[in-house]
């Protein structure tokens, strides 16, 4: 049963976004997901309980920041929504659990420098050498200096970029609604579940 943690230490960088979306992703393919949130604003919790019928089911994962239990028989997929902050003995307890870690950057200077030292923290931390670190570029605008100077910053890092999703408000508008790219018409999301596919590719893995 796969763990997939999102984590970063800087508040605002999408993490809750990310979270629900990978949720999303391995609900679509029909396995039992469960989603917990560490999170103090419980955004991920607030999302699920937006969440209409008739798409695939998400569990909610109960979770304390204190105490991270097993989740129940029969959950195939696991993903995890942190908060900010997250250093030393809460990483640590976060850590003994992860299989994947997933690490949303946004293009700022600010965010750049403190997941820098974020991502060294992480790698000394694994549990085990299986424990795989991944970053996702958060609104991801091309052309932009701000896009020069993340893709000049990962170009320096041991730690693979799997994808970059650009800026749109289409994950507002799907917030909003407690949905996923999986849960509406493809049409309406083509360019998003484009950029999504290296990302799979690599839960999958």
């Amino acid at each position: 049963m796969p763990v997939i943690v999102v984590a970063n230490p800087k508040g605002g960088v999408g993490k809750s976004t990310l979270a629900t979306q990978v949720a999303g992703y391995f609900a679509s393919k029909g396995h039992a997901v469960m989603l917990g949130d560490v999170d103090r604003q419980q955004s991920s919790r607030m999302w699920l309980k937006l969440r209409p019928a008739g798409v695939p089911a998400i569990q909610a994962w109960e979770v304390s920041q204190d105490d991270i239990v097993r989740p129940p028989k029969g959950t195939t997929h696991v993903v995890l929504d942190t908060p900010a902050g997250l250093h030393d003995k809460r990483l640590e307890a976060v850590m003994r659990h992860a299989d994947k870690v997933l690490v949303p950057l946004q293009p700022s200077i600010f965010d750049i420098h403190a997941t820098h030292d974020f991502l060294r923290e992480i790698l000394a931390r694994k549990k085990h050498g299986g424990v795989q670190v991944g970053i996702v570029g958060m609104r991801f605008k091309e052309g932009t200096i701000s896009a020069d100077q993340l893709r000049h910053f990962l170009g320096t890092l041991d730690v693979p970029v799997i994808g970059y999703l650009r800026d749109t408000q289409n994950y507002v508008h799907l917030a909003a609604r407690g949905l996923t790219l999986w849960d509406v018409a493809p049409s309406r999301v083509q360019r998003d579940l484009e950029q999504w596919q290296s990302i799979g590719e690599w839960l999958d893995r």
